[in-house]
């Protein structure tokens, strides 16, 4: 591991110069991490060859802050996107070097602005010319880098509120239908980012193809617990149409999303709401037995066995084993109902709809 020392004289600063000291310190900090370890990376595995395109966004209503990407390269999701509620949103691709993600984070979180970010990844990596990067910190200033020496067609925009970046394009046009398409899209981020996506795609896209894709949102402030704090987190590793595969993903995030806000109406009384978000996520996830499945399970357990009884009927009809499982949640506490109301569930037909 190469090591950097640096050797700082500090003296009492003039008035006006504690806030540009401080700046400097952080710069100096964040560049002696940063060479550490670039230092240790250098005997590290080559860099993946995430070709692709991205974009970084953030959300002006909500300050929620995501990155959403798509790649002929096989899982995309661990190697592009990062993003920390409160901090900011980080793209890394091309030759990419990981560290970036994590680094640029950490920089952002120390108080620098995401231009310095940038510079400071860049100053300490040999190989610049060959990364393209996109930094944003939680207000959304956005600073983004295209390489040089990046394969054509490549380049990136920068707007209010996100940056779009791609490489090995078909062509130039690519990552300016993103930022078009984001501008005049409706919706929640996660929505108008993967607009974003699809309108690269329809422009060409990756001139070798495409393979995965991945899209993360974080929340606008921290809450301390990180696994809250992230919205949504879906990957696509491999897929002969990624974006297609990752929007159906997003489509049954969102039904479990209404899911849970049924069971949130529910438990402070107010069935109405419940069913009705219980009836959009159904919708939402047509086909799949287990969102009607917990739906009647909770509704029993509200004293709602009446209402529930069709929907297990239908449940069991569609998949027997969930007639099997029913009475092992009664054992661990999970349906709290009489062992009579169980028979009752376990009697169940759809002839009683």
């Amino acid at each position: 591991m190469s090591t950097v020392l640096f050797r700082v004289r500090l003296r009492k600063p003039a008035r006006g110069q504690a806030g540009a000291i401080d700046r400097l310190l952080l710069t100096i900090m964040g560049l002696f991490c940063l060479l550490t370890i670039h230092g240790e990376a250098a005997t590290a595995a080559p860099p993946p060859r995430a070709h692709t395109y991205s974009i970084v966004a953030h959300d002006r209503e909500t300050g929620e802050l995501g990155v959403a990407v798509q790649s002929h390269w096989f899982s995309v999701g661990p190697v592009v996107p990062w993003a920390e509620a409160g901090v900011g949103a980080v793209a890394t691709q091309s030759l990419v070097n990981v560290s970036f993600g994590p680094l640029a984070l950490q920089m952002l979180a120390s108080g620098l602005d995401p231009e310095a970010v940038l510079a400071g990844l860049l100053a300490t990596d040999e190989g610049a010319t060959l990364r393209q990067v996109a930094v944003m910190n939680a207000a959304g200033e956005v600073a983004a880098h295209t390489g040089e020496r990046c394969i054509p067609a490549a380049g990136h925009l920068t707007g209010d509120g996100y940056s779009v970046q791609a490489n090995l394009m078909v062509d130039e046009t690519v990552w300016p239908a993103m930022a078009q398409a984001y501008e005049s899209a409706s919706g929640d981020l996660a929505e108008r980012m993967l607009q974003a996506l699809e309108a690269a795609q329809a422009a060409g896209g990756d001139i070798r193809g495409r393979q995965s894709a991945a899209l993360i949102v974080v929340a606008a402030e921290s809450s301390g617990r990180p696994w809250a704090d992230r919205r949504i987190d879906l990957r696509v590793d491999d897929a002969a149409e990624p974006l297609i595969e990752l929007r159906r993903l997003l489509k049954i995030h969102r039904a479990y999303e209404h899911m849970n806000r049924g069971d949130e109406a529910l438990g402070e009384g107010n069935v109405s709401l419940a069913m009705a978000e219980y009836a959009t996520a159904a919708d939402l996830y047509r086909g799949n037995p287990e969102i009607r499945y917990w739906q009647a399970v909770t509704m029993s357990g509200a004293g709602l066995l009446a209402e529930a009884l069709p929907i297990f009927a239908e449940v069991f009809q569609a998949d027997p084993s969930w007639r099997t499982l029913t009475p092992r949640l009664l054992q661990v506490g999970l349906l709290e109902v009489s062992e009579a109301d169980l028979a009752r569930i376990l009697a169940t037909t759809p002839a009683e709809e």
